[in-house]
């Protein structure tokens, strides 16, 4: 049997982290994820890995980046006024194709905001955050479990594709407290012939996402658009729920889709043909799935914690024709099922 434990949403992304060889931990303090912080500083020193508190968010990433170059499996942590500092590092570490994974806790903003939970980072982290073209494998999670797991996963994309990979987790997730069940530790990482780890007798590599010449940099900019339609093709997960008869349907991720879960429910006691699709991956975004339930006639409620972000991602899978509503909360306030509920019956 599988050994269960309980455990928070932070201490799960960290174990997850740990279970799949990061290497190195750079991180610089902010609520409401600094459990997670804290966890990697007791836990990677004593199994010989490198743990560092840096000075700042800006620190942080581009220490990610320099021990990426080297083959190492690194990730830092942050919330949101702290993930906007990391942009021009983690636009960097995508240019010169430099894996790693960051996990945003996401508080509310902007600016300074509150450090309760909100989802007020999803077109941020979704449409590339920086400047240029590129994007993040943008991983959200809606349980503890899923944070250990999606963290492992993270891993092995940011390798697969030489990509920065995202776990997008709202504040109240992340201080969530669940039962898990604890999974197996990677016992053998990829080999990486690109990093840096001198020279060795072999053609030397050359991290970096800089062209002198103008005319050489489209090429550059071709592979890394070729990448992300792979992504956008290969990667796409996402969870359904009651949809073969569904009329309306739930569109919800993180700890808003808990609350519509909850909210599905109670509609299905009335009888009423309401479903939940949950995106899994929100770059890459289900939008076929959302496409094809549109085609069948359906009405679409989002519920967000923002002031409607994932919103936008729904109407362009949905198009014109077909009835979306908001649902939402922002500002640090979680939604309710209740309030999903209760957006529900008028669309009825």
């Amino acid at each position: 049997m599988s050994e269960r434990t309980l455990m928070g949403g932070n201490i799960a992304i960290a174990e997850g982290a740990i279970l799949a060889g990061c290497g190195a931990y750079f991180g610089y303090p902010i609520t409401p994820q600094n459990d997670l912080l804290e966890y990697m500083a007791q836990q990677l020193p004593a199994l010989g890995r490198v743990f560092l508190q840096t000075e700042s968010e800006l620190a942080a990433i581009n220490m990610v980046y320099g021990a990426s170059a080297t083959g190492v499996r690194a990730m830092t942590s942050t919330s949101s006024p702290g993930f906007s500092l990391q942009q021009e590092g983690i636009s960097y570490m995508a240019g010169a194709e430099a894996p790693c994974v960051i996990a945003n806790i996401m508080r509310a903003g902007p600016g300074l905001g509150n450090i309760g939970g909100a989802q007020g980072d999803y077109m941020q982290c979704t449409r590339g955050g920086g400047h240029g073209d590129y994007y993040l494998l943008t991983l959200a999670p809606s349980s503890v479990q899923e944070m250990m797991d999606l963290t492992m996963l993270a891993f092995e994309l940011a390798d697969k594709y030489r990509n920065p990979t995202l776990i997008m987790a709202d504040g109240f997730l992340g201080q969530s407290v669940e039962s898990i069940v604890m999974r197996d530790a990677v016992k053998k990482l990829p080999e990486k012939k690109w990093a840096i780890t001198g020279a060795k007798g072999r053609p030397k590599n050359l991290i970096n996402s800089f062209e002198m010449n103008p005319l050489d940099h489209p090429a550059r900019i071709k592979l890394l658009l070729e990448k992300f339609e792979r992504m956008r093709i290969n990667e796409v997960r996402y969870e359904s729920m009651l949809l073969d008869d569904a009329t309306i349907v739930l569109v919800a991720y993180g700890s808003a889709a808990r609350a519509a879960m909850t909210a599905m429910k109670l509609a299905r006691k009335r009888n009423w043909k309401v479903g939940l699709l949950r995106p899994i991956t929100v770059f890459p975004f289900p939008n076929q799935p959302l496409a094809d339930l549109a085609e069948r006639g359906c009405k679409f409620l989002v519920a967000e914690m923002s002031g409607g972000q994932m919103l936008e991602d729904v109407r362009i899978s949905v198009g014109n024709q077909n009835e979306i509503k908001l649902v939402n909360t922002y500002g640090g306030v979680p939604l309710t099922a209740d309030q999903i509920f209760e957006s529900i019956d008028l669309m009825m």
